[in-house]
């Protein structure tokens, strides 16, 4: 299917849809499930010495991806297997996960930013060749929307904000303290985890509405 072809679909689905691209409101979503960033040294005590990730494919923003790796947590009530690894490579190691795979597991777990050093129930983290132990950088995150620069300049907002965001639809709902991340290096897109995003059946891909 060649590039022509391929934005004609997409222009003739979203006339379909009522979604207007100029709206700079609407932006996309994209719902997380549990993964895993880790450091360097991370990687070396689980995959081994000389071992080098493996992408698998690209996220939507931009030099984010996930790798073919995945490892299993491990915690006193529970566990959860094949919980993928997202790169490129972190300075500190942090789980995010869903309030159901706390319930899972058994533990109770902070509302986390990312580059979150809050405590946390000890979870180990086995890889096929060792394991660690984490007591902080584990827990949900906040539900957030990514900007760049001038797309948080169309709409009004700064790093750091909290805003609403509307999901539209039979089970809509409006998500209150959105997290606002502003840098260079994003794109617009409303981030949620898979709890939440079953609570409206929203899908990565669908369009929600920024409430400015």
């Amino acid at each position: 299917m060649n590039d022509v072809l391929i934005s004609e679909v997409v222009r003739r689905v979203l006339d379909k849809l009522n979604v207007d691209l100029s709206d700079p409101t609407l932006v996309v979503a994209g719902v997380s499930n549990r993964h895993i960033h880790l450091t360097a040294v991370d990687v070396k005590i689980l995959f081994g010495e000389d071992y080098t990730l493996t992408k698998l494919r690209d996220l939507r923003q931009p030099g984010q991806y996930a790798c073919k790796e995945t490892v299993t947590l491990v915690a006193p009530g529970g566990v959860l297997e094949n919980v993928r690894i997202l790169g490129p490579i972190r300075k500190s190691t942090q789980v995010e996960m869903a309030m159901s795979d706390a319930i899972r597991l058994h533990i109770d777990i902070p509302l986390i930013k990312s580059g979150s050093s809050q405590p946390c129930p000890p979870i180990i983290v086995l890889g096929p060749k060792g394991h660690i132990v984490l007591t902080k950088g584990v827990g949900m995150a906040r539900r957030h929307l990514h900007l760049s620069p001038a797309e948080a300049q169309a709409l009004g907002l700064k790093d750091g904000q909290e805003i609403d965001v509307e999901v539209r639809g039979d089970r809509g709902l409006i998500f209150k303290r959105v997290w606002v991340r502003v840098g260079p290096d994003m794109i617009s897109e409303f981030h949620v985890d898979i709890d939440e995003a079953n609570a409206c059946s929203l899908k990565t891909g669908d369009y929600v509405r920024v409430l400015v």
